[in-house]
Order: C-alpha cells, then sequence, then structure tokens
C-alpha cells in the first residue's frame, strides 16, 4: 500500500509541476514564440500524464478526462514541430502557412471533441483515435528531429539550441515509455515525464550556479572559436528579422532571442566586437538610412529617420553625421549627383 502511495506522488508531482512550470513560462514569454510553444508543450504533457496517473490508480474515472487527456497528447507532437521551427528564428511572427498548419490542427480538435465524443464512441477512441493520435505523435517527432539534425552545428552552439536538443531527447523518452507501456506498465510513460522534468530543473539550476561565476562581464575577450559563430548568429538574426529597425530594441530581449545571458552579449559585443550595444545599433541603422537614402521616389528624411529605427531627426542627424562625415541631405545629393547607386539598381 505504501509503495502505491509513492507511485502515485511521484506520478503526479510530474502532472502538478509540469502545468505550473508552463504557466510560469507562457507568463514570462512576453509574446516570444519559443518560450511560448515550449510552455504549451510542457502544459499539454502535463496534462497526458495528469489523465494518465487518474486512470491508472482510477479506472472508472469520467470519461471526459480521458477525451481531454488524449487531446492533449494529440497536440504534443505539433507543440515540439513548432518548437524547433520557432527556434530556427525565422521570423517573430507565424508564417501563413504555420497558421493555417495550426488552425487545421485545432478544426480536427473541435471536431472530434463535438462529433465522436469517448462518452459515446468509446471503442473507436480505444481502437482508431487512441492508436492514431500516438502514430501522429511519433510523425511530428521524426519531422522534428529531421529539423533539428539539418541545424545541428547551430543548435550546438547556443544555450537555447542546447535546451531544444533537450526538449527532443525528453519527448522521444516520453514517447518510447508510452508507447512500449503494454511490455511494462501504463504508469511508466508518467514516471518519465517526472524524471525528465525534474532532470531538467536540476541541470538548469546546476548551469546557471555554474555560469553565476563567469558570466559577468570581466572585461575580457572571449575565445575566438566561440565568438565568432555567435557574432556571426547575432549578424544573421539583424539582418533576417530587421530587429534594428524596432526603435526600442532592448538588450535583455535581444539576448533571449539569441539564448545567451544579458552579460555574455555585452562582452561579446564590447569586448569581441570593439562596439557597444547602443553603437551597433547606430551602425546597423545608418546603414539601412543609406540605402534608404538611395530609393526612389524620394522620402523625406523624417520618414528614413523613423523606418531606419531613429527616435529622432536629431539622433539620426548626428549618427549619420559621425559615421558618414556628411549628414543625411548630402549624402543623397552626393549619391544623386554621381548616379551611382541608381545605375546599379
Amino acid at each position: 500500500m505504501l509503495s502505491q502511495h509513492f507511485l502515485f506522488f511521484f506520478a503526479m508531482l510530474g502532472a502538478f509541476n509540469g502545468i505550473v512550470l508552463a504557466s510560469v513560462l507562457w507568463w514570462r514569454a512576453k509574446g516570444e514564440p519559443t518560450q511560448r510553444w515550449l510552455s504549451l508543450l510542457i502544459l499539454v504533457i502535463g496534462v497526458r500524464t495528469g489523465k494518465s496517473v487518474a486512470f491508472y490508480f482510477w479506472p472508472d474515472i469520467p470519461r471526459v478526462v480521458l477525451q481531454i487527456g488524449l487531446t492533449a497528447c494529440f497536440m504534443i507532437g505539433p507543440c515540439l514541430f513548432f518548437l524547433v521551427r520557432a527556434s530556427q528564428g525565422h521570423s517573430t511572427r507565424t508564417s501563413r502557412l504555420d497558421r493555417w498548419h495550426v488552425a487545421l490542427l485545432l478544426a480536427v480538435v473541435v471536431a472530434v471533441n463535438m462529433f465522436l465524443p469517448y462518452t459515446g464512441h468509446a471503442d473507436l477512441w480505444r481502437t482508431v483515435i487512441t492508436p492514431g493520435i500516438e502514430y501522429l505523435w511519433l510523425g511530428y517527432l521524426l519531422l522534428s528531429t529531421v529539423q533539428v539534425y539539418l541545424h545541428r552545428a547551430r543548435l550546438m552552439s547556443t544555450p537555447s539550441g542546447q535546451v531544444l536538443l533537450g526538449a527532443l531527447a525528453s519527448v522521444w523518452l516520453i514517447w518510447l515509455a508510452y508507447y512500449t507501456s503494454g511490455y511494462t506498465s501504463y504508469i511508466v510513460g508518467a514516471l518519465s515525464f517526472t524524471f525528465v522534468l525534474a532532470s531538467s530543473v536540476l541541470v538548469y539550476l546546476r548551469l546557471r550556479a555554474g555560469h553565476a561565476a563567469i558570466e559577468p562581464y570581466q572585461d575580457r575577450r572571449i575565445p575566438e572559436p566561440e565568438a565568432a559563430p555567435q557574432l556571426q548568429a547575432l549578424a544573421e538574426l539583424m539582418a533576417r528579422e530587421r530587429l534594428p529597425l524596432d526603435p526600442a530594441l532592448p538588450l535583455p530581449r535581444l539576448a533571449r532571442r539569441l539564448g545567451m545571458p544579458q552579460t555574455r552579449l555585452s562582452q561579446l559585443l564590447n569586448d569581441n566586437n570593439q562596439t557597444s550595444f547602443k553603437q551597433y545599433l547606430t551602425q546597423l541603422r545608418v546603414v539601412e538610412a543609406k540605402a534608404l537614402l538611395q530609393q526612389r521616389p524620394i522620402k523625406p528624411l523624417e520618414v528614413v529617420a523613423e523606418e531606419a529605427g531613429f527616435q529622432s531627426m536629431s539622433t539620426f542627424h548626428s549618427a549619420f553625421k559621425k559615421r558618414e562625415g556628411l549628414t543625411p541631405a548630402a549624402y543623397r545629393a552626393a549619391q544623386d549627383g554621381s548616379g551611382n547607386a541608381f545605375q546599379q539598381s
């Protein structure tokens, strides 16, 4: 009897902590797609685990509980897949194709739950829907694995990428635990999630404690083999998502997008790139402004300043003149007079 109490405690602990952790991650995400999908992934696994524990200890629970748990299980694979997609950093916005993808999944969920409820179609759920959910989960796992494999070099060089690799391995472990439950025990899947969640938290705390002594800014260069791919990732992110055009872009948000501590990014820019964060943004905004000044039809300088990410005309004027040696208006006149820019377009 005591062993059953321990079994229930440890199995349900994972479900409860998973739901709590998912809520905290969602609240702290503040629109960050990667963290939003991670929170949803943990949530649906937590709900699926809770259903498993409830059914194992109380087989006569209302069928609606099984329906909710299996519906959450249906979304595990898609949440992992979109977590991987978001981690690629293509955009802060969901693409049109991805929106249709998510809409189709939600439509299937709503249709099945409304028109084929577990209460009236228990045999269908046991023989068709539940196995279908398991294989759909496997399909998305394979798709996610392929995506991670194709981008493995970049993922291994960033902390967020390493977290993603851990999430993928964890979901594989949980899927295998549930899929092989016929040879072991149904509760093994729930215990696997508890183990994975506890291990992930301990690893995170250990890494955080280990970085505490070295992450604060120490006015020294990061080794070049380590800094070069991170500077390259920074440049690619800034160019791909045009982040310098956001006049209110803060260092902490950029660091989160790169998956590195704020102090690390500051050290990378100051010591390895020989520039401050503000100077780095200004440099990129001036480059953007130069391209806008060469466009036809001619845009007012106020529009150029705004589209390039400058918060005011005075800042735009002084930053441009400091870097280029002449005012924006003089630069435009010089380009117009030489015709170089327009001959290339």
